[in-house]
């Protein structure tokens, strides 16, 4: 069912190039299989007829050793012999040349003795790639202007207007195409194959992870949200932005669950979603104000500002709570802030974070105070601007963070036994 929503969502963004070609439909060892003992061959079956392609199957061991033989074409079928295999982690490479001339490939893994490695760690796979950190900074930024510029206008009960859902609108179209863009990108990595011929690779290791549930979660609660930001703005039932906005907000948790910082601790899991959600509200609340609020809703100004100070102050809360909890969890220790890469980003964040503050704390205790005495002034905008882009930057760390892996945490020793007098 997962490789099935995969292939049906990337053909709506390819639909010209999803089908027609030769499909494995088994295989020996299979994806993610742990053997007692050492398999003596790797078959691969196929639901067409298939060419024999140089190196077509290839298996590798963790230091990227190939230790199979030379591989054979059968009926619909590759084969090939494997030596005795040690106890390890092992990743195969595969592929054939279909009967329309493309060449379909694919890469998973297996275990002798040992648990089979995730998919982004097979042989050869780098990782999250600086196109992904940027891509995943663009999800973030379309989160904000649809689920944080819902959340602004909807907390605030502010009046809906045509600049409103053409920010939303925006958000909502980015986050569905973007999304894509970031499955693809991985799915790329993770495969390790060229772009032309990732499209007739084998999807089904990276549909089976983590991430690639998420991504068929995330794509079609996108979907409804964009639907009903639609009918909201077709009918003009803000009951159905209140939807939007709820599954927004719940569909925004497969950020979380799909990355590496937290590795399935549910309680980090937690955290990290609702560190998402405030950053989420405060960037979009701040690009509403900026853009659409000032421009175009000069008289709700002096409200709009006052009651977003509130509301961030509420959100800021909750950014430190959750980002504090999360960086104690994900650093065992301090010397990991400097000793490391993750430690290096996470800095570079919290520096950022730090200005952002300061830039907030300057808005409430200073401007707020004018604003309620004098009025809103001309030069409040071009402020909020610049803490709207200091908020983007924030996010640019947070994409890099969410997708990088933490220092590992020391292995707990077990009790050594009191020795008998």
């Amino acid at each position: 069912m997962r490789r099935a929503a995969v292939v049906a969502l990337v053909a709506l963004a390819f639909p010209s190039a999803a089908f027609a070609h030769a499909s494995l439909i088994g295989k020996s060892p299979t994806f993610h299989e742990r053997f007692a003992r050492p398999p003596t061959q790797v078959v691969l079956h196929f639901d067409q007829t298939i060419d024999l392609l140089p190196k077509a199957i290839v298996v590798l061991d963790a230091k990227g050793h190939n230790l199979a033989g030379a591989s054979k074409l059968g009926t619909r079928m590759l084969t090939a012999p494997l030596p005795k295999l040690p106890r390890g982690p092992y990743t195969i490479r595969w592929r054939a040349m279909s009967t329309d001339g493309h060449v379909v490939s694919g890469v998973y893994t297996f275990g002798v003795g040992v648990p089979a490695p995730a998919i982004d760690d097979a042989v050869g796979a780098q990782g999250p790639t600086t196109e992904e950190h940027v891509v995943r900074w663009l999800f973030f930024v379309a989160l904000a202007l649809l689920v944080g510029g819902l959340g602004f206008t909807l907390l605030l009960r502010l009046p809906t207007s045509k600049r409103f859902y053409v920010v939303t609108a925006i958000g909502a179209v980015a986050a569905l195409e973007v999304n894509i863009l970031a499955f693809l990108l991985r799915a790329e990595d993770a495969l390790q194959l060229p772009f032309v011929n990732f499209l007739y690779g084998d999807l089904s290791p990276i549909a089976g992870t983590r991430f690639g549930s998420a991504f068929i979660a995330m794509e079609l609660g996108f979907a409804l949200v964009t639907a009903l930001l639609f009918l909201a703005w077709l009918t003009d039932r803000r009951q159905l932005l209140w939807a939007a906005f709820l599954i927004g907000l719940g569909f925004s948790s497969g950020l979380s669950l799909s990355g590496h910082a937290t590795d399935g601790v549910w309680t980090g899991e937690l955290a990290d979603w609702v560190h998402l959600c405030a950053a989420t509200l405060w960037v979009g609340g701040l690009v509403q104000l900026a853009v659409v609020v000032w421009p175009k809703l000069p008289h709700l100004r002096r409200s709009a500002f006052l009651g977003f100070s509130r509301l961030a102050t509420v959100l800021v809360a909750l950014l430190i709570a959750a980002g504090t909890y999360l960086s104690i969890l994900r650093l065992p220790h301090v010397s990991d802030l400097w000793a490391t890469g993750y430690g290096h980003v996470l800095l570079v964040k919290l520096v950022l974070v730090v200005l952002a503050l300061a830039w907030g704390a300057g808005h409430k205790f200073l401007a707020v105070p004018r604003i309620e005495r004098r009025g809103v002034q001309g030069t409040l905008a071009r402020s909020l601007v610049g803490e709207s882009a200091v908020a983007m930057a924030v996010l640019l760390a947070a994409a890099v963070l969410v997708d990088s892996k933490p220092p590992a945490q020391p292995v707990k020793q077990p009790p050594v036994a009191a020795e008998r007098r």
